[in-house]
Protein backbone atom coordinates (compact mmCIF):
# COMPACT_ATOMS: atom_id res chain seq x y z
CA UNK A 1 0.00 0.00 0.00
CA UNK A 2 1.43 3.50 -0.61
CA UNK A 3 0.41 5.97 1.71
CA UNK A 4 1.63 9.33 0.41
CA UNK A 5 0.80 11.07 3.54
CA UNK A 6 -1.51 11.60 6.32
CA UNK A 7 -4.73 13.28 5.25
CA UNK A 8 -6.57 14.67 7.91
CA UNK A 9 -7.20 13.95 11.23
CA UNK A 10 -10.83 13.39 12.40
CA UNK A 11 -12.03 15.21 15.72
CA UNK A 12 -15.75 14.64 16.80
CA UNK A 13 -17.09 17.42 18.86
CA UNK A 14 -20.54 19.12 19.79
CA UNK A 15 -20.40 21.92 17.95
CA UNK A 16 -17.80 23.28 15.28
CA UNK A 17 -18.78 26.69 16.14
CA UNK A 18 -17.48 25.95 19.65
CA UNK A 19 -14.02 24.64 18.70
CA UNK A 20 -13.72 26.84 15.25
CA UNK A 21 -12.37 29.66 17.50
CA UNK A 22 -9.52 27.43 18.92
CA UNK A 23 -8.07 26.77 15.58
CA UNK A 24 -8.73 29.82 14.14
CA UNK A 25 -7.24 32.17 16.74
CA UNK A 26 -4.87 30.44 18.68
CA UNK A 27 -3.41 28.00 16.12
CA UNK A 28 -3.49 30.26 13.42
CA UNK A 29 -5.12 28.16 10.81
CA UNK A 30 -8.12 29.14 8.77
CA UNK A 31 -11.18 27.01 8.14
CA UNK A 32 -11.56 26.58 4.32
CA UNK A 33 -14.32 24.08 3.87
CA UNK A 34 -17.48 23.36 5.72
CA UNK A 35 -20.19 20.99 4.52
CA UNK A 36 -22.65 18.57 5.18
CA UNK A 37 -22.39 14.85 4.44
CA UNK A 38 -26.49 14.44 4.77
CA UNK A 39 -25.90 10.03 4.16
CA UNK A 40 -23.31 10.22 6.97
CA UNK A 41 -25.48 12.30 9.14
CA UNK A 42 -22.18 14.68 9.95
CA UNK A 43 -21.50 18.00 9.59
CA UNK A 44 -17.86 19.12 8.70
CA UNK A 45 -15.38 21.84 8.88
CA UNK A 46 -11.55 21.52 7.65
CA UNK A 47 -8.37 23.25 8.40
CA UNK A 48 -5.50 22.98 6.41
CA UNK A 49 -2.42 22.48 9.02
CA UNK A 50 0.36 24.98 8.12
CA UNK A 51 2.00 24.42 4.50
CA UNK A 52 1.16 20.84 4.56
CA UNK A 53 -1.33 18.74 3.00
CA UNK A 54 -2.19 17.42 5.81
CA UNK A 55 -5.64 18.73 7.77
CA UNK A 56 -7.70 18.76 11.21
CA UNK A 57 -11.56 17.76 10.39
CA UNK A 58 -14.07 18.79 13.03
CA UNK A 59 -16.96 16.52 12.60
CA UNK A 60 -20.25 17.46 14.11
CA UNK A 61 -23.39 15.34 14.39
CA UNK A 62 -26.34 16.94 12.73
CA UNK A 63 -28.52 13.58 14.04
CA UNK A 64 -28.56 12.25 17.26
CA UNK A 65 -28.78 8.33 15.49
CA UNK A 66 -25.31 9.71 13.35
CA UNK A 67 -22.26 8.13 14.04
CA UNK A 68 -20.60 10.55 15.58
CA UNK A 69 -23.30 10.93 17.75
CA UNK A 70 -23.00 7.99 19.37
CA UNK A 71 -18.98 8.27 19.12
CA UNK A 72 -19.42 11.54 21.41
CA UNK A 73 -22.23 9.85 23.39
CA UNK A 74 -19.76 6.94 24.23
CA UNK A 75 -16.58 8.27 24.12
CA UNK A 76 -17.22 11.99 24.37
CA UNK A 77 -14.98 14.56 22.04
CA UNK A 78 -11.92 14.37 20.73
CA UNK A 79 -9.78 12.18 18.17
CA UNK A 80 -12.61 10.16 16.62
CA UNK A 81 -9.75 8.67 13.41
CA UNK A 82 -7.02 8.93 11.87
CA UNK A 83 -6.58 9.16 7.77
CA UNK A 84 -4.16 8.01 5.36
CA UNK A 85 -3.60 9.17 1.35
CA UNK A 86 -3.85 6.36 -0.95
CA UNK A 87 -3.43 6.26 -4.78
CA UNK A 88 -7.09 4.24 -4.50
CA UNK A 89 -8.94 3.46 -1.89
CA UNK A 90 -10.43 -0.01 -3.13
CA UNK A 91 -7.39 -1.49 -3.75
CA UNK A 92 -5.85 -0.16 -0.16
CA UNK A 93 -8.76 -1.33 1.39
CA UNK A 94 -8.52 -5.17 -0.32
CA UNK A 95 -4.86 -4.75 0.47
CA UNK A 96 -5.88 -4.34 4.27
CA UNK A 97 -8.06 -7.07 4.15
CA UNK A 98 -5.91 -9.57 2.17
CA UNK A 99 -3.36 -9.16 5.20
CA UNK A 100 -6.26 -10.29 7.70
CA UNK A 101 -7.37 -6.49 8.57
CA UNK A 102 -11.11 -6.48 9.59
CA UNK A 103 -13.06 -3.56 7.36
CA UNK A 104 -15.93 -1.17 7.96
CA UNK A 105 -16.01 -0.31 4.64
CA UNK A 106 -15.51 -3.21 1.89
CA UNK A 107 -15.48 -0.92 -1.21
CA UNK A 108 -14.73 2.94 -1.19
CA UNK A 109 -17.75 5.64 -0.78
CA UNK A 110 -18.11 9.22 -0.99
CA UNK A 111 -16.87 11.36 1.88
CA UNK A 112 -16.55 15.14 2.77
CA UNK A 113 -14.48 17.11 0.28
CA UNK A 114 -15.22 14.73 -3.14
CA UNK A 115 -12.87 12.34 -1.42
CA UNK A 116 -13.41 8.29 -2.24
CA UNK A 117 -13.10 6.85 1.69
CA UNK A 118 -13.19 3.34 2.97
CA UNK A 119 -12.46 2.43 6.95
CA UNK A 120 -10.82 -0.33 8.18
CA UNK A 121 -12.27 -1.54 11.67
CA UNK A 122 -9.86 -0.23 15.30
CA UNK A 123 -10.24 -3.88 16.40
CA UNK A 124 -7.40 -4.87 13.74
CA UNK A 125 -5.43 -1.26 13.88
CA UNK A 126 -4.95 -0.78 16.91
CA UNK A 127 -7.98 0.81 18.49
CA UNK A 128 -7.87 3.41 15.97
CA UNK A 129 -10.09 3.74 13.68
CA UNK A 130 -8.50 4.46 10.29
CA UNK A 131 -9.74 5.46 6.99
CA UNK A 132 -8.46 5.50 3.89
CA UNK A 133 -8.93 7.71 1.09
CA UNK A 134 -8.50 9.26 -2.56
CA UNK A 135 -9.28 11.95 -4.78
CA UNK A 136 -11.73 10.78 -7.32
CA UNK A 137 -9.40 11.48 -10.14
CA UNK A 138 -6.23 9.62 -8.49
CA UNK A 139 -7.88 6.20 -8.85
Amino acid sequence: MNISHIEHLGIAVKSIEEHRPYYENVLGWKCYNIEEVADQKVKTAFFKVGNSETKIELLEPTSPDSTIAKFIEKRGEGIHHIAYCVEDTDKALQEAKDKGVALIDEKARRGAEGLMIGFAHPKSTGKVLTEFCCHPKEK
